[in-house]
């Protein structure tokens, strides 16, 4: 007999920035240290879906909670 795995989706923040080498950097706030790269905008969004997948079944592992919470917070920046 075949078993069968449930799987949800969970969506997650990612940051995107290019360095000084044109590397993209790809960063998941929610997961600390989660960071990786590509070439390409494309290639570092593949490596960092990796990389949280990694991260959650290493967090399991340790029982660690499988995210942080994040918020947004508000300041005043001045103007020109």
């Amino acid at each position: 007999m075949r078993t069968t795995t449930e799987t949800r989706v969970k969506k997650f923040v990612v940051t995107i920035e290019q360095d000084e080498d044109r590397w993209f950097v790809a960063e998941c706030p929610a997961l600390p240290g989660c960071v990786s790269q590509g070439r390409s905008r494309e290639e570092a969004l593949r490596n960092i879906r990796e990389a949280i997948e990694a991260s959650i079944e290493t967090r399991a592992v340790n029982d660690i909670p499988a995210d942080v919470e994040t918020v947004e917070v508000e300041i005043e920046l001045p103007t020109k």
